[in-house]
């Protein structure tokens, strides 16, 4: 399945569009991919399990795919999702428009879109060194309408030097979220990299999750290229710490090999730790699109059941 980058096609003001654009062309996608089954039948029906009324058993999608499942009803709210996302400043990296932000504001909204679909309830929290929203799952039209407002109105208000706390935040989040839930969290992780401290902050703040009870993604958000690769031509920069203000000037190629080699040494610390913990990790890259985003969803969608 191919992986569209719809990047900022859309004005913001279409973030529902472009949203619905994303799922439908992922959705239709899937009818052509080895991920058959989770298709848009997914998005409308429920596994079956024992016990459950025999009367919503769609019997025409069970003779497409062999498994039974329930048709699901408006009331119905089998999952709650908490959206939670880095808005500090150096998810502005690399450009205005085109960065690590607007690509996890885009890929939330998509993840939305598609919770909407399947009448489950979802909720958003953003934080920076502090929370600076955080609303409650819910399943309305009307609750997605505000949350899509705020998710715009953030892509129109640049935060300048706003430093990260990431730890901090998610105990703060953990005990704002007072059901069982799907915590999807969006963020480069740069704040997990200055110490080793600083790494065990967050999976301290990660645990204090699972212990109370919720289910955990972590998106790491970057950009393959710049931040992971240092695909940078062969000649001097100054680099601007997007946070703090400070910087350095270097020769990219006499950084490179140090560079790649430690944040290689880091992605695979960071990925041994969340398969200790049973955190999905998932990396995500502003230039590969959302289908990886959606895909990586549905995956666990099907496991919480």
């Amino acid at each position: 399945m191919q992986a569209v980058n719809y990047e900022n096609e859309t004005s913001y003001g279409n973030l529902e569009l472009l949203a619905k654009q994303v799922v439908e062309g992922f959705i239709t996608g899937l009818h052509k991919s080895p991920f058959h089954g989770f298709s848009v039948e997914f998005a409308e029906h429920r596994q079956y399990n024992n016990g459950d009324n025999v009367k919503n058993i769609d019997w025409k999608l069970y003779a497409k795919t062999d498994k039974l499942y329930s048709k699901r009803f408006e009331e119905e709210t089998n999952l709650r999702c908490q959206f939670v996302i880095d808005v500090s400043s150096s998810m502005y990296f690399p450009e205005p428009k085109n960065n690590k932000l607007t690509f996890a504001i885009q890929a939330t909204a998509s993840l939305m879109y598609l919770l909407k679909r399947q009448r489950d309830a979802f909720g958003l929290s953003l934080f920076t060194d502090e929370i600076l929203l955080n609303s409650p799952a819910k399943s309305t039209t009307v609750h997605q309408k505000y949350l899509f407002t705020q998710l715009e109105d953030l892509l129109q208000k640049p935060k300048v030097n706003a430093t990260t706390n990431l730890s901090e935040s998610l105990h703060q989040v953990a005990e704002l979220i007072h059901k069982r839930s799907l915590v999807i969290i969006f963020s480069d992780l740069f704040n997990t990299q200055t110490s080793p401290e600083k790494t065990d902050q967050f999976f301290d703040a990660l645990q204090h999750l699972k212990f109370n009870k919720h289910e955990v993604v972590v998106f790491n958000v970057v950009d393959q290229s710049k931040e992971v690769e240092f695909n940078f031509d062969n000649r001097p920069y100054q680099f601007v710490d997007m946070e703090t203000g400070e910087s350095i000037k270097v020769h990219a190629n006499q950084v490179k090999e140090n560079y790649v080699e430690a944040i290689n040494a880091y992605r695979q610390q960071i990925e041994m730790k969340c398969n200790q913990y049973k955190i999905d990790l998932i990396n995500a890259d502003i230039n590969q699109g959302f289908y990886s985003i959606l895909q990586a969803y549905l995956i666990k969608r099907q496991k919480l059941g």
